[in-house]
C-alpha cells in the first residue's frame, strides 16, 4: 500500500508524461491522429501495472490507521506519511460468462415460445389423442407419443413463464417470493442495441465523406461500452438461481419439438415442406393468429447472438480499432433486430431526433410570457375541447396509459 505523496506523485508524474509526450509529437500527431490514441494506451497500461501491483500488496496489520491517527512509533509526521489504499476492483469486470450465455439461450426460448412452437406441440397432441387427425403409427406419431410421456418430467409451461418473467419482464406471469421481475431488461436491451447501430451508422457516414475509409470513426465508443455494460450488469444480477438448467433443458424440447414437426407424416398432414410451415398452418387453422414467425424467429437468432457477444470481455475494450473490429460481430445482428422489432411495433430507432432538416424554419423567439405557460402551439391545431380535455382526465382517472413496447410483447394467461 503506497503512501499518500507517493500516489499524488506517481498521478503527477503521468500528467507530466503525457504532456511532454503530446508537446514532442505534436507535428506526428497532426499528420497521423492514431498516435495520440497508441501514446494513451500505453501510459494506461503503465499506470494499470503500478495500481494493480499496489492492490496486491498486503496492508499492515492496522490497516494504516495507527499511523493516521497518530499512534505508536508508526505515527505519520504529516499527511503524506499515512498510507492510501488505490482503491478496489472494478465492478465491470466481475461477470460470469456462463450465466450470460444462459440467459442468451432463454431469451431464444422466449421467442420461439411466443411464436407458438410448444402451443402448436400442445395442440397437436390433443388431436393426437382425441383421434382427429390421420396419424397412426408413423416416425412422427411414435415421436409425439413419446413427447407427451415425457411431459411429466419437464418443466411446465407456468415454470418457463416465470423464468421470463423474471428474466427480461415479459408477459404477465406471476413472479416467486424473494424474486421480482426484471422490468429494466427491454429499455437496456433496445437502448443498446440503438447505439451498436447508430455507431456503423456514423462509421458509414464517414466511410464516405473521408478520404481513408478505414480510418477509426467519429462515432462515440463510451457511449456504446456504457450502455452494453448497464445490460450486462442488469442480466448478471437477474440470472442466478435454476435458469442455467432450465435452458439447457427447454433446448432440449426445442430441438425434439422441431424433430417431430418436421417428421414426413407431420408434414404430409398439412401439406407442409418444412416444419415452419406446419407450426403457421396450425396457428392459423385452430388459433386463428396473425403470424409473426419470421420477424419473431430473427429477433430469436439475433437477439441470441448480441448477448452471447456481451458475455465475452469484449464490451471492455477502450481503444477505438479494437473496440471497432470487435463490435462489427454484432453490427448486422443489432440492425435485424431493431428493424424485425420495429415491423412490430416493439422497438424504435432512438438515433433519429439527432438529425434536423435541411429546410426546417429558424426557430421562433420565445418570449418571457411564452416559456412561462410552456411551448407553442402548432399550426393548424385547435385548443381542446372540453369534453376531450374531460376524457383525457378519466383515462388518467382510471390508471390508463398508452401501451409501452414492453406491453406489447405477448402476455399468457396462466
Amino acid at each position: 500500500m503506497a503512501r499518500e505523496r507517493e500516489s499524488r506523485s506517481l498521478y503527477d508524474r503521468i500528467a507530466a508524461l503525457r504532456e511532454k509526450m503530446v508537446e514532442d509529437l505534436a507535428a506526428d500527431l497532426t499528420t497521423n491522429p492514431q498516435y495520440a490514441d497508441e501514446i494513451m494506451r500505453r501510459i494506461d497500461v503503465l499506470l494499470e501495472a503500478v495500481v494493480r501491483d499496489d492492490m496486491k500488496a498486503e496492508p499492515p496489520p492496522d490497516k494504516g490507521l495507527a499511523s493516521l491517527a497518530g499512534i505508536g512509533e508508526q505515527a505519520a509526521r504529516e499527511l503524506g506519511d499515512t498510507l492510501v489504499p488505490p482503491g478496489v476492483i472494478p465492478y465491470d469486470e466481475s461477470v460470469t460468462s456462463e450465466r450470460m450465455l444462459a440467459v442468451a439461450d432463454l431469451y431464444y426460448l422466449y421467442q420461439h415460445e411466443t411464436i407458438g412452437v410448444f402451443r402448436v406441440m400442445q395442440k397437436l397432441q390433443e388431436l393426437f389423442r382425441a383421434g382427429a387427425v390421420r396419424l397412426s403409427s408413423g416416425p412422427g406419431a411414435f415421436a409425439l407419443y413419446q413427447f407427451d410421456r415425457r411431459e411429466v418430467l419437464r418443466y411446465t409451461q407456468r415454470d418457463r413463464l416465470i423464468a421470463y418473467r423474471r428474466a427480461f419482464g415479459y408477459g404477465n406471469a406471476p413472479v416467486l417470493a424473494h424474486s421480482r421481475a426484471n422490468t429494466d431488461f427491454h429499455h437496456m436491451f433496445t437502448h443498446f442495441i440503438n447505439q451498436v447501430a447508430l455507431y456503423w451508422r456514423d462509421k458509414r457516414i464517414s466511410d464516405v465523406i473521408r478520404e481513408r475509409a478505414y480510418d477509426p470513426s467519429f462515432g462515440s465508443v463510451a457511449i456504446v461500452r456504457r450502455a452494453g455494460l448497464d445490460l450486462r450488469n442488469n442480466l448478471k444480477f437477474m440470472s442466478f438461481g435454476h435458469l442455467n438448467v432450465m435452458r439447457v433443458e427447454v433446448m432440449q424440447l426445442l430441438d425434439e419439438a422441431f424433430r417431430i414437426l418436421n417428421a414426413p407424416d407431420i408434414r404430409e398432414l398439412y401439406s407442409a415442406d418444412t416444419a415452419w410451415d406446419v407450426i403457421e398452418e396450425v396457428l392459423v387453422r385452430h388459433f386463428n393468429e396473425r403470424l409473426v414467425t419470421s420477424p419473431r424467429q430473427r429477433m430469436a437468432v439475433t437477439g441470441r447472438e448480441i448477448l452471447r457477444w456481451l458475455a465475452q470481455g469484449h464490451i471492455l475494450q477502450t481503444q477505438r480499432p479494437q473496440f471497432e473490429a470487435l463490435l462489427l460481430d454484432v453490427a448486422e445482428s443489432a440492425e435485424e433486430w431493431l428493424t424485425s422489432a420495429q415491423a412490430l411495433g416493439l422497438a424504435r430507432r432512438s438515433g433519429d431526433v439527432r438529425v434536423m432538416p435541411w429546410d426546417r424554419d429558424r426557430a421562433e423567439p420565445i418570449s418571457a410570457g411564452r416559456a412561462m405557460t410552456g411551448p407553442p402551439r402548432p399550426p393548424g391545431t385547435s385548443r381542446p375541447t372540453p369534453a376531450a380535455r374531460g376524457a383525457r382526465t378519466a383515462r388518467a382517472r382510471n390508471g390508463r396509459r398508452p401501451a409501452s413496447a414492453r406491453d406489447l410483447e405477448l402476455e399468457y394467461e396462466l
